[in-house]
């Protein structure tokens, strides 16, 4: 065995650690320095180039999204001290960001920030708030990701000096995200059947919680403008629904899909096992307890934490297998201790391997399907998983979830959640 793989196991054997009773109770408990989240909204999430947003720029679709936070949360909006949106792809975010937040509606006073750790922006943004609420900087915050994938494409690495290219690790970053998807499936035996097996069962979770209704209090409308293809004429629309799932999809049905990479081997990812190039938006309301209570604010969830965590850049994909174990072991939790784990479906390779890997009882995992399904907007993921997982734990009455993503250049990030509603 490696000592790669060495270290693979033995993080994972701290899934079932000691103490996760008391843990448990600890994450439970509420106390007035919890931070706390007060709403959590979504946009659709539609096709890139093809579906409702493919029109609609980062800075509108921010500006629907917080106009939408500003008017249901009932909230001051004077008492919003800083937002930070996750966002991976826009050129200038940072103009982009603090003018869409004066845009929607909120006062000069409040500021505004980008993060960027790729798909995992989204979580760093909730992270980035609650730590400056917990270190005392600000009192009340708001965390955002957002992606236009349709306005804002991804050109893949820059040029880089010859000091990383000559290096054996670093040097692994210009490697294109398909190409360590195949590794993963290389180098851990992920066959093709099961890749289109993990994949069939996320359409068919979405298809479910789609016509069940699932997703309606996840979703805030969006009006924008929408051009025919074929016209050329522009309308207003109101976007009000994610438009990647398709009905009917099956194992075989996506078996006859023909390889995405086929020069890299085994060449086993197609346009129907990984995940969906999306445009959409999430974004949460983040304050201590104690001044939720105080503004009269309902308590929807409380934040736990959040942690990295690294690996070979080459078998990216692999991130949540450590990232996980890494958070639970932080919080003296198992993941007996975790009713529902959300973890980004960015190729069907990845999903299966982390899913085997840590052991996890599929029916926990994304039970309203995931990223293969419906999309995944590079910055919004991180905050949109959160969205999910907290509106399927009040569907289910159940307490605790884990999110978790794969990270480009090499990581894995998690967080723990836990519902109140």
């Amino acid at each position: 065995m490696s000592s790669a793989q060495q270290r693979l196991t033995s993080i994972a054997n701290q899934l079932s650690g000691p103490g996760a009773t008391s843990g448990k109770q600890r994450i439970l408990s509420k106390n007035p320095d919890d931070i706390v989240i007060t709403l959590a909204v979504r946009t659709p999430l539609t096709k890139a180039r093809k579906g409702g947003l493919k029109d609609t720029s980062l800075d509108d679709l921010l500006i629907s999204l917080l106009t939408s936070i500003r008017e249901k949360s009932n909230l001051d909006p004077n008492l919003v001290e800083d937002v930070c949106v996750g966002n991976v792809l826009c050129p200038g975010g940072a103009y982009v960001a603090r003018s869409a937040v004066l845009a929607a509606g909120f006062p000069v006073t409040a500021a505004a920030s980008v993060a960027n750790r790729f798909c995992s922006s989204g979580l760093l943004a909730i992270q980035n708030i609650a730590n400056q609420i917990m270190a005392g900087s600000i009192d009340v915050g708001v965390a955002v990701g957002a992606e236009s994938m349709s306005t804002n494409a991804d050109g893949g690495s820059p040029e880089m000096s010859s000091k990383i290219m000559n290096h054996p690790i670093a040097s692994q970053n210009v490697q294109p995200m398909g190409q360590t998807s195949e590794n993963v499936a290389s180098q851990f035996n992920i066959t093709r059947e099961m890749h289109d097996r993990f994949a069939a069962n996320s359409y068919q979770k979405a298809e479910h919680a789609q016509k069940a209704g699932w997703f309606d209090d996840e979703i805030v409308p969006v009006k924008t403008i929408f051009k025919d293809p074929k016209t050329g004429e522009t309308k207003e629309i109101v976007v009000d629904r994610d438009d990647g799932i398709r009905y009917g999809t099956t194992a075989e049905s996506l078996g006859k899909i023909r390889s995405a990479f086929p020069q890299w081997k085994p060449s086993a990812t197609t346009g129907g096992n990984a995940s969906q190039i999306t445009d959409g938006a999430a974004g949460l309301i983040l304050m201590k307890r104690s001044r939720a209570q105080e503004l009269g604010q309902p308590i929807v969830a409380k934040f736990c934490g959040a942690t990295v965590a690294g690996l070979e850049p080459r078998i990216m994909g692999i991130g949540p297998s450590i990232a996980i174990p890494k958070i639970l072991s932080k919080f003296g939790l198992s993941k007996e201790d975790i009713d529902i784990f959300e973890i980004n479906e960015a190729f069907a390779s990845m999903g299966t391997y982390c899913v085997q890997k840590l052991g996890l009882d599929e029916a926990k995992v994304n039970p309203r399907g995931g990223a293969i399904a419906f999309g995944h907007p590079l910055g919004c993921t991180g905050a949109r998983q959160v969205v999910t997982a907290l509106s399927e734990l009040r569907r289910q009455d159940r307490r605790v979830a884990v999110t978790s993503m794969c990270v480009g250049t090499g990581m894995g990030m998690a967080g723990i959640f836990v519902s109140e509603h």
